[in-house]
């Protein structure tokens, strides 16, 4: 009869019965019936084999940084099946690593349970954030929001909330509440108001509309007065100004229809004005002689002459009449010149003329004669004396009393 299978933790007898050893005693763990004594030993060496890679699994996770829980939980199952596990090994070192697990897990647990307080902080302080950016949105002066700036704005803040309740960690149901609860309130704040100014855009476009429409019917009733509807056309057109606006989807139409009504005016008094520029083409022809006799007066200096040589060619401007209006201003302008010229010849006159301005020149040229018979003096004297720098400091100033002196004596 062969020898039976030995294993340094368990044995087999003859009839299939298999043991583990456990210190200084054996307990019975199984039998395997049906087959060999060699199979029936490895059969229970491999349950054994079975709880060692649960145990060097748990170790990998916790050494990954699995949830703390989970791991514990799993040891605390698997030691459960150490406890009488029908398994052939070193079962007593697989509850010691399971033990070492123990402290390992309880570290990992309090490392982790840091990390989420991190985290579940951050996450608070990531939605505090969206929160009050919500708010200050909505203490904006309503009078002054860019709404569809401000609306994009808010439904971004909106998509991050969502995300990061999706995403990130859950928040305690006070903090979520408490933050939702003012978040929700600034919404609805917008909301409000972005609904009253729309209310009251509408409002106003709807006012505008309707008095637009009536001054375009005012602007077509003047069709039949032709180039004369053209000045209370231009009424029409500065209260259209003050009027505002009617909407985008009305403003173009309603003013191509005033456009039109005025269209009809200005044609007619482009008519009028084509036929005018037509007859007033002689006038033109006869005021440029004119110039032809008026400009060369902006040479002359004798006034009472250039005055009397004017007011006949005014005179004579006048009663031509009116100017074809493309050339009106460039005609006008050159006549203004020349009147111009002729006005400061009798202002030069005048101011020099005047009594008053007389007697101070008189004095003053008193004043700088005496000075400039002081001066000679000085200078004869610092050239009897040899001193240069009193002759030039004399001479100098005697030079400055000379020239005005010609000034004022004219």
């Amino acid at each position: 009869m062969s020898a039976l299978p030995t294993h340094p933790f368990g044995r087999v007898d003859e009839d299939g019965t298999v043991y583990v050893i456990e210190g200084d005693r054996e307990r019975s763990v199984g039998q395997y019936p049906d087959g060999t004594p060699e199979e029936a030993l490895a059969y229970f060496v491999r349950k054994f084999d079975d709880l060692a890679g649960q145990v060097g699994l748990l170790e990998q996770r916790a050494r990954a940084g699995a949830n703390a829980n989970d791991v514990a939980k799993s040891v605390r199952h698997l030691r459960s099946q150490l406890r009488d596990a029908n398994a052939v090994g070193d079962l007593a070192a697989l509850r010691s690593r399971l033990d070492a697990l123990d402290g390992e897990v309880e570290h990992l647990g309090d490392q982790q349970k840091e990390e989420q307080q991190a985290a579940l902080t951050e996450a608070i302080a990531y939605r505090e954030s969206i929160v009050v950016e919500a708010e200050s949105l909505a203490a904006q002066n309503p009078a002054s929001i860019q709404w569809k700036r401000t609306s994009a704005q808010l439904e971004d803040l909106f998509a991050r909330w969502q995300q990061h309740q999706k995403e990130g960690p859950r928040l305690p149901k006070s903090d979520a509440n408490a933050l939702w609860k003012r978040f929700r309130t600034a919404r609805t704040h917008l909301d409000s108001e972005r609904r009253k100014f729309f209310a009251e855009l509408d409002a106003q476009h709807k006012a505008a509309r309707q008095a637009k429409q009536a001054i375009i019917e005012r602007a077509q009733a003047l069709a039949p007065q032709g180039a004369d509807g053209v000045p209370e056309y231009r009424r029409l057109l500065d209260e259209w100004k003050s009027v505002g606006r009617a909407g985008r989807k009305h403003d173009d139409a309603l003013w191509e229809r005033f456009k039109a009504a005025g269209d009809v005016l200005f044609q007619a008094k482009a008519e009028i004005d084509a036929r005018d520029d037509e007859e007033y083409q002689e006038n033109l022809v006869a005021k440029e002689a004119l110039l032809e006799e008026a400009e060369p007066l902006l040479k002359v200096t004798d006034r009472q002459a250039a005055r009397e040589k004017l007011r006949s060619i005014q005179e004579r401007w006048d009663a031509i009449g009116r100017l074809p209006r493309d050339r009106f201003r460039e005609i006008e302008d050159r006549l203004r010149k020349v009147e111009t010229h002729v006005r400061q010849l009798d202002d030069e006159h005048w101011a020099n003329s005047n009594p008053e301005k007389q007697a101070r020149q008189s004095g003053m040229a008193s004043q700088l004669e005496e000075a400039i018979a002081k001066l000679e003096e000085e200078l004869e004297e610092a050239k009897a004396g040899g001193d240069a720098a009193k002759i030039k400091a004399a001479q100098e100033a005697l030079d400055a009393r000379r020239s005005w002196l010609r000034v004022v004596g004219g």
